[in-house]
Parts: structure tokens; sequence; C-alpha cells
């Protein structure tokens, strides 16, 4: 459902974006340009140089001080999608001001501060028949959509243990809110990479009965969460080892997955950001998310892959354009919803458990 009449595929949704820093310029901005089914209306910021760098990278934008000047101008009678890409305090209070409008909502992760909040926005969406939906999209990513792959086709055997690192070296702090250790700004590292590593977890091993977790600030001059380890048990018996760090100063392997016949192992990040980030843009019909074969992973047995162990798995390329082609079906009624709510309520349910046990240093049960 959209805040306007019913619009012929031909004609593109209207998106308005919340926001225009990393999130915004580098990662919606971009994709919603890229959509043949989407077109950036309107973006907010209230910063001029970011205001000037939209209208630059995006000619015709309308751009907007702050979010309640989309309301004033009625935004559900000139936008079809509102796409929060704002700092995290916000998400709750934005997403709930553009549903309240009538419009249907994509937020950035995490969706909330707190579970209860993500399942208080999911019953407003529900109650006014609107679409909300998560930009996880990570569920995107080579390496992940490979796993997947490899999974479906039992190509492993039965699951036993599943290990994901997000991994940085970065032993200088950047500052700002993704930094900060004031409660209200929901910054740190277990809900800024945490929030992939968990909802890859659910998506592939489903629903989390319990939780431990350690959690630390290392840097000098950090005041949030930046080294943090993960131990999920699922309710299937698969334990996830989910490590999120910016102070690994020798990376480890993207993902292992050690199954009861083979295990998989895939080293390196997904190039869909470093490319968005040199402002290369997915084109339809054309190359894209595609890595080299040194980097693909390998699928084997009783050997590392580092001295040779294995065979090559080729790499499935990375498709984060598909988030808002998935986005752009529901919103016409001829697809679902591909990040639901209550999908990431599940995800903060881990989060919160991850927090409490790392705090009081116990295991958590869900």
């Amino acid at each position: 459902m959209t805040g306007t009449d019913p619009r012929t595929p031909r004609t593109p949704l209207r998106v308005g974006l919340v926001g225009y820093g990393l999130a915004g310029s580098v990662f919606h901005a971009p994709l919603i340009a890229a959509s043949e089914d989407l077109v950036l209306a309107a973006v907010t910021t209230g910063n001029p140089e970011r205001a000037a760098e939209a209208r630059a990278a995006h000619p015709g934008v309308r751009v907007a001080g702050s979010p309640e000047e989309l309301w004033e101008r009625g935004a559900a009678d000139e936008l079809d999608l509102v796409v929060v890409a704002s700092p995290n305090k916000t998400h709750v209070a934005v997403a709930t001001a553009a549903l309240e409008a009538g419009i249907p909502v994509v937020v950035d992760k995490p969706l909330a501060g707190t579970a209860a909040e993500a399942r208080g926005l999911a019953a407003l969406a529900e109650a006014r028949g609107l679409l909300l939906s998560v930009f996880q999209n990570r569920r995107w990513d080579n390496d992940f959509l490979t796993l997947r792959r490899l999974l479906d086709e039992d190509a492993l055997g039965e699951v036993q243990r599943f290990e994901s690192r997000f991994e940085r070296w970065r032993p200088q702090p950047k500052g700002g809110w993704r930094e900060s250790g004031a409660p209200e700004e929901i910054g740190g590292l277990l809900y800024d990479l945490g929030s992939h590593v968990v909802d890859q977890a659910l998506v592939l091993f489903g629903p989390a009965v319990s939780v431990y977790a350690e959690s630390d600030v290392r840097r000098p001059g950090a005041a949030a969460d930046d080294d943090t380890f993960l131990a999920v048990t699922h309710a299937n018996g698969v334990r996830s080892h989910l490590y999120v760090s910016a102070t690994t100063a020798q990376l480890g392997p993207r993902f292992r997955v050690l199954g009861q016949r083979a295990g998989f192992v895939k080293y390196g990040l997904d190039p869909q950001e470093a490319a968005l980030r040199e402002g290369l843009r997915p084109v339809p019909g054309t190359v894209w998310g595609v890595e080299p074969e040194e980097l693909w992973g390998r699928l084997g047995s009783g050997e590392s892959p580092l001295t040779g162990g294995g065979t090559p798995v080729p790499s499935l390329p990375g498709a984060y354009p598909a988030y808002y082609a998935a986005v752009a079906a529901a919103l016409r009624g001829t697809g679902e919803n591909p990040v639901t709510a209550h999908e990431a309520a599940a995800a903060l349910d881990v989060l919160e458990a991850a927090k409490r046990s790392a705090h009081e240093g116990i295991t958590v049960a869900l």
C-alpha cells in the first residue's frame, strides 16, 4: 500500500530519504536511484554541505531541512515511501511520524533500541495497513548468498557451528554518535555490525534460545563497545559464534561453517560497500557485486583452506539492488516484504540479551 492511488508499473514510486550521512548518501540514495521502480524525490538534511552533495548527485531532488517539512507539505500525497537513514536514536520517532502520516517506511538497521519498540512500530504499521521494512542489506552480500545456496544443497551436512566475523582494524576512534557511550545514541558495535551478524545467523539457523556475550571498550578515547563476541544457541542445536570488532590486527575468516560432512571457509568482505564508497553505481543489465576468483571460499574437510584444503566455491554476485526491488514489489502488491519488523525485533531480542549477558557475566535464556 502506498500513500497515493495505485500507480502503473511504469511509473516510479516516489521516495523521501531522511538523512544524508554515510547510510543515506553511500547506500540508500544510490540504490534507490538505481532502481527502475523508484525515484529519489526528496532528501532531508540540515547540513548545507550534504544538501549541496545531494543536489549534485541527484539532480532535481527536493531538499528539506527536516522530516517535519515533509509532513507539513502533505507527504502522503507526494511520496510513496519514506526511508529513514538518520542516526539510530531518531529511527523510532521518524518512522512513527511517517506511518502516522500514512506513508510506508523503510528503516535502516537497527530498527529501534529495543525489541519492544520494534514490535510497537510493527503494530502501528499493521494497524495502518502500511509496509514497514528494515534495511538488512547484508542478506544480499555475496558470501551470505553463496552460503545459503550451499545449505540449500546440503553441501555441508548437518551444521554444528557457524562462525561469523565482521572485523576491522581501526585503532583510532573516529568519534561521532556511533562511538558514543550515551545510551540514547544506540551506538557501539553490538548494535551496529552486531545487527548484521545476528540477523544473518537467525535467517540461516532459526530462533535463538540462549545468548552469552563478552563486550569491551578497548581503544583509548572510545566510549562504546568496540570488541564484542556473542555465542548464540539456536533452537535446532546450531551454535553461532559471532564476532564484531574494530580492534582486530589480524582479520579472521568472514565465515567458517562446520557441518557433519564438510566445512566452508570464506575470507574477505563483499565488494559492494567498497564499490559504493568509491562512487560506483549498480546499473541494470551490467555486472555488479562480482568478486575475483582468488577470494572465493573453499568447501572441504580435513585440511585448512590456507594450505590448499577444500575446493573453491564460486561466489554468487552480491545483490544489494534486490532489496529495493523487493520493497517496490511489496508496495505494488506483487511481492512480500523482504525484511519485516518482526524479524528485526527477534534480532533485537538477541542484542538485548547480549548486552545483559556482557554486563552481568551470565548466559541469558530467551
